[in-house]
């Protein structure tokens, strides 16, 4: 199932006004929340993979970053890449371990507003989140392998799909990007 299509099936009406219906059971937080607490501690080789991960899978994604596209470093040596890689996998991880205590995505809504800005600026489509998805996916299953079952797999792409739910929600063009 696409990634469009799940959330089309997610979204309700309520007064005309869209709404997420949370899908987050406790057996999918409790999943999550086990997974993360094992990962955190190498948070920063697991950010680095997870974007390797996705460069391996769709090169052309470098593009997207203004410090990969000038560079000339090899990715994994590039200086700017795991500082970036890793904020991103622990913002990824902490909003899926705090999605059911939350009942919503727990960014803080500037970072939101941020996030959407800069993915519509640079032109992100769904392909690239559904990479970014697969990538995710198979980082976490390569660093815990032991916990690692089709149900974990569905509590952390339910997760994603909640966050890029809301990334998206902020997709359009602000002042500074016309």
């Amino acid at each position: 199932m696409s990634l469009l299509n799940s959330e089309a099936n997610r979204v309700l009406t309520r007064g005309g006004e869209k709404c997420e219906k949370l899908e987050f059971t406790e057996e999918q937080e409790a999943l999550v929340v086990k997974s993360w607490n094992s990962m955190k501690k190498n948070a920063a080789e697991l950010g680095l993979k997870f974007f390797l991960k996705i460069f391996e899978i769709a090169p052309s994604a470098q593009k997207l970053f203004s410090f990969l596209r000038e560079s000339s470093v090899p990715l994994h040596q590039n200086p700017k890449l795991k500082p970036h890689a890793m904020s991103v996998f622990v913002m990824t991880c902490e909003s899926a371990v705090q999605l059911r205590k939350a009942g919503k995505v727990t960014v803080r809504e500037s970072t939101l507003k941020k996030l959407g800005a800069v993915h519509f600026k640079y032109g992100v489509v769904d392909e690239h989140f559904e990479v970014t998805k697969y990538a995710l996916l198979e980082t976490i299953k390569d660093a815990v392998p032991e916990m690692w079952s089709v149900e974990m797999k569905n509590a952390w792409g339910e997760a994603y799909d909640h966050l890029v739910s809301a990334i998206k929600t902020e997709m359009k063009p602000t002042s500074e990007n016309p």
